[in-house]
Order: C-alpha cells, then sequence, then structure tokens
C-alpha cells in the first residue's frame, strides 16, 4: 500500500551542494566594491571556497546536529575533583574549527580583513548561527587587549590564529585559543557600572584575584576571559567604587593548574542552542591580570563592544539571508494553481520586500567592515554614530523576516527538518546581545550630545547620495529636521536611530544596488508607499527582477 500511496511530487529539491557566497549577488558586489583591486581575485577564492563549505551537505548536517545537541555542564569528574568542563557535540567542534582555520577570528593582521571577515562570518555561519558566539568573542577580544601591550603580545597570536584547539591548557602551550567575556551581573544587565564583582591586588603588578558572580558568560568553554570588576584605588586613586577596571581572566594557569572558575549553570535559551552561555562564579582566589588603567574598565572594552556590534548586524543578515534564500528556493520549485509559487505575483511582492531587506542589510554590515579597515579619523567618527543606528535596526528586522520566511514554506516550514524554526529561534539574539534596542538607541544620542564629528561624517555619507532619488532626499530632510530639535530626544530615540539607520540603507542602494532594488527600497521604507506587513510594495515595481536577483543560483545537479 505504501509503496503505491505515498510518491513524492511537488516537493523542492534541498538546497544543497552550492556556493553560499557566488550565490549571494549582493554579497558578492558588496565584497568587489570594497576591496582593492589587487585583492579582488584572492578574497573571491577564499569567500567562494568558505562558501562551497558553508552550502555543503556535511555542514548543514553539523548544524542541524549541533542545534539539535546542546552542550552539557561536567561540574566534576568521576573522582569527585571539580573540572568546570561544558561537553559540545562534535559537530560543534568541526564548525568551529573549520571558522577558525578560515580566519574569522582574524581581522586584524591583513588587508581589508574587516571585509573579509565579514563576508566570511555572513557566509559560514549561515550553516550553523551559535558557534558564531565564540567566533566573535575571539576577534574582538584583541582591540581591548591592546590598552595592555604585554598582554596583547601573549594573546594576539593565539587569538588570530587559525589552528583550532578545544583542549584546555596553558595558553603558552597551546597553539591557538579563544576568548569570551563575562561582564553582565543579575543586578545590573546593561548597566556594566552596576557591578559589584570586587579584584582585590596582589603583590605583583597587575595581578589580582577577583570575587563576585556573572548572570551571563559568553562561551564559557573558552581559555580566557575579558570580565569587569571593582578595584579598591581607580584613576587619580579615590574608592575606585563607580568605575569598573578590565582584567583577563584564564582557565588555566601558567603552572598547569586551573583557575578558579566556577559554572554554577548553562541557560536554557530560546535559540543559539548549540552555543553555551553561563552563569559562573569567582571566589577570592580567581586569578586575573589588569587590562589597561585602573577604573577605566569601560573604556578599555569600548573598542570590544563595538566590534562585537558590528558581528550583530552581520550575524542578523546572514540568519535573513538563509532564510531568504530558502524562501526563495521552495517558492521557484513548489507549484500551486498550475505553476511555480515565485511567479504568482502576491508571492513575488512577498518575496521581493524579503530580499530588499536582506540586501539592504549585507549592504549595511560591509560598508560598517570598510569604514574599520580604513581606519581613518572620519570612518572612526562615522562609525561611532552608525555602528548603534545599524545594530539597532537591522537586528529589529531579523525576526519578522524570518517569520515571514518561514511562512512562504507554509507548513513545511514550521517542521524542524526544514531548518525555518531554527533560524526563527535565532532570530532575536543579535537584539539582545551586547545592549538591547534602548540601549542602541540612547547610544545614538549619546553619541549625538557628546561626539559633534560623529554626526558629521554621518551626514557627510548619507549626503553623497543626495539628488539622486526624490524619496531618499525628502527622507533626509526629516531627518535633519528631527536633528534640529533635541528636546525631548530620548524618548524619540528609537525613531531617529531608526530613520538614521533607513537613511544610510537608502544612501547606499541608491548609489550601488540596480535600479530596480534601489527604487524598491526607496518607495517602500523612504516613501510612502508601504503597508505594515511584508508583500505591500507598489506593483508598479520591477519586482520580478528584485527576486531573479536574490534567488541563490545553485549549479547544475547540485542541489536544484
Amino acid at each position: 500500500m505504501a509503496a503505491t500511496t505515498h510518491t513524492v511530487t511537488n516537493q523542492p529539491p534541498p538546497l544543497v551542494g552550492y556556493d553560499v557566497f557566488t550565490a549571494d549577488t549582493a554579497l558578492a558586489e558588496g565584497v568587489e566594491r570594497h576591496l582593492p583591486p589587487a585583492l579582488r581575485e584572492e578574497v573571491r577564492g577564499e569567500l567562494s571556497e568558505l562558501g562551497r563549505a558553508a552550502g555543503s551537505a556535511h555542514a548543514q548536517r553539523w548544524g542541524a546536529l549541533a542545534d539539535g545537541n546542546p552542550p552539557v555542564l561536567r561540574t566534576h569528574d568521576r573522582y569527585g575533583h571539580r573540572v568546570d568542563e561544558v561537553d559540545f557535540h562534535p559537530a560543534w567542534h568541526r564548525l568551529l574549527g573549520h571558522a577558525v582555520s578560515s580566519g574569522l577570528t582574524d581581522a586584524w593582521s591583513r588587508p581589508a580583513g574587516h571585509v573579509r571577515r565579514t563576508a566570511g562570518f555572513l557566509v559560514w555561519t549561515q550553516a550553523e548561527a551559535g558557534h558564531g558566539c565564540p567566533l566573535s568573542m575571539t576577534h574582538a577580544a584583541v582591540p581591548a587587549l591592546r590598552a595592555e601591550p604585554e598582554l596583547a603580545a601573549e594573546w594576539e597570536p593565539l587569538l588570530t590564529s587559525r589552528v583550532y584547539e578545544a583542549e584546555l591548557r596553558p595558553a603558552a602551550e597551546k597553539p591557538g585559543a579563544l576568548a569570551g567575556m563575562a561582564m553582565t551581573e543579575k543586578q545590573g544587565g546593561s548597566d556594566v557600572r552596576a557591578a559589584t564583582t570586587v579584584a582585590e591586588p596582589l603583590s605583583a603588578d597587575g595581578e589580582y584575584v577577583l570575587t563576585g558572580h556573572k548572570w551571563f558568560c559568553s562561551a564559557p568553554m573558552s581559555d580566557a576571559f575579558l570580565v569587569l570588576a571593582r578595584t579598591p584605588g581607580g584613576v587619580g586613586g579615590g574608592t575606585g567604587g563607580d568605575r569598573p577596571t578590565c582584567f583577563l581572566l584564564p582557565r588555566v594557569l601558567p603552572d598547569g593548574s586551573r583557575n578558579s572558575f566556577r559554572i554554577q549553570r548553562l541557560k536554557d535559551k530560546l535559540g543559539n542552542r548549540s552555543n553555551a552561555s553561563a552563569e559562573v562564579e569567582f571566589d577570592g582566589t580567581t586569578w586575573a591580570r589588569r587590562v589597561g588603567e585602573e577604573g577605566r574598565g569601560i573604556a578599555t572594552i569600548i573598542e570590544m563592544v563595538a566590534a562585537t556590534r558590528l558581528d550583530c548586524v552581520t550575524g542578523s543578515a546572514a540568519v535573513m539571508r538563509q532564510a531568504v534564500a530558502q524562501a526563495l528556493h521552495h517558492t521557484a520549485y513548489r507549484q500551486a494553481f498550475g505553476r511555480p509559487l515565485a511567479e504568482q505575483p502576491l508571492m513575488r511582492n512577498v518575496l521581493a520586500d524579503l530580499a530588499l531587506e536582506s540586501e539592504a542589510a549585507t549592504a549595511l554590515a560591509l560598508r560598517l567592515a570598510a569604514a574599520y579597515d580604513a581606519d581613518t579619523e572620519q570612518e572612526r567618527a562615522f562609525l561611532r554614530m552608525a555602528v548603534p543606528a545599524a545594530k539597532y535596526w537591522v537586528t529589529k528586522r531579523c525576526t519578522p523576516v524570518a517569520a515571514e520566511a518561514l511562512e512562504c514554506l507554509g507548513g513545511n516550514g514550521y517542521v524542524e527538518e526544514s531548518g525555518m524554526p531554527r533560524l526563527l529561534r535565532e532570530s532575536p539574539l543579535n537584539s539582545v546581545w551586547e545592549g538591547s534596542g534602548n540601549i542602541q538607541a540612547l547610544d545614538v544620542v549619546r553619541a549625538l550630545r557628546r561626539e559633534p564629528a560623529g554626526l558629521h561624517a554621518f551626514l557627510t555619507e548619507i549626503g553623497t547620495a543626495r539628488g539622486a532619488d526624490h524619496r531618499l532626499d525628502g527622507a533626509i530632510k526629516e531627518l535633519l529636521t528631527e536633528l534640529a530639535d533635541l528636546e525631548g530626544i530620548e524618548a524619540r530615540a528609537r525613531r531617529l536611530a531608526e530613520r538614521m539607520a533607513l537613511v544610510l540603507q537608502g544612501s547606499l542602494l541608491v548609489r550601488y544596488a540596480p535600479a530596480e532594488v534601489a527604487d524598491a527600497f526607496c518607495a517602500s521604507r523612504l516613501g510612502t508607499d508601504h503597508g505594515a506587513s511584508f508583500g505591500t510594495l507598489p506593483p508598479t515595481l520591477d519586482l520580478r527582477a528584485v527576486v531573479a536577483r536574490a534567488r541563490p543560483v545553485v549549479e547544475d545537479g547540485a542541489g536544484g
């Protein structure tokens, strides 16, 4: 009976065996745009190789296994000794090992390193997003450690290494290392100045012991952690009570013994399930080394925060791209009412709308990465304003994009095997991590008040596209009116951050995207002709071209 009734028809082939990088036209064009000509062939080759790996059947299998087999805390060994280790599925190690060997923890030692790494991060984390956390932490620890040259000389070669080794050993004995972060405490949340962890100095200069509790510790299996704690002193003496200091806390001490790093539990999270997030205790014997001056912890970690916020933008762009790619692929093959779903006007409208959101996020992430590479005074000022605005808006758009893309697959999308539920569970993470929406919006306001060079750089950037589209020009004029009145600005901070991000995205697409993409974005995001949900684009737009540009191109014989 089953052999005659269970005939499978009208199901799309799996989206597998393809190059995630070259199949993403917006990403490939963006990388080319931000690279010097001499590097283009080399970088295109390395990203295409990574893209083929990300689109392979085995990488997709690793992602499903890592997500389906979350890490397990092992506090003691069989003899009763405290070990505080986290065990991961082998698929996690394969994903992380491939990422490290591909240079995704290092944007600091290569020309155009941030553009290369951002593009690679966007490509590879489409296979599985959870292991992006230790990649991001390790990469972002480098600028913070440079506040203490001796520590940077010791740790930077390990953190930028292309060798992944999971075993906990003294740093001096390892070919490569990972870094985590433990800043948040239960009473403070995003207000890290409310930290109560205490650091007592030892006789040796720069060495301390810590006592306290951290409510969120990212990547607790790492070799070292950046943490904040209060010291008896501080800049210019005083109590140091309201100015935390930054410390580097190694898991294994130089003599090979384990540092006192008590993992109390792993968090049971909505998504990001392959990755471990923990609560940890420091018991008064936890040894750490100071990074930067006492009382200057916030200033020390600010570069790390900026780098991880860029990864939040990039990680959300990756989730969006994979969700949209799956929706485009499914609807190109699935037939209903006598023709493919993607050929039906209303579905085409939905797909085009989703594609616009994805391309705008990708273009913005790459522009920020290019500003890091340029590292001029103008670009640093631009980043100060653009990063929190981008982090606010792009991460906010990720969840509705993932949900709508899932709906394009209908009931199939609600089934775990499709991979869409995993993307949906992952989608809110980056809007929470490294400061949720209010924190980002208020950071924009803070930059406006304290750093006028940032606003000038931002306006200069968007001004390069003035005159190219009347809707963009109108949006810029409205933004300038908003910026001219800072009375009660905190209550309007979210609206301001949103408008800044949208105008910046519009400026980028008007300058660099095909006319049909820029036209559709400006009409729907900056004009007035757009509804509250996806699929409400004006029907006069060239939506067929927008969809065709975004559809992942798969080679003949590979996945469809």
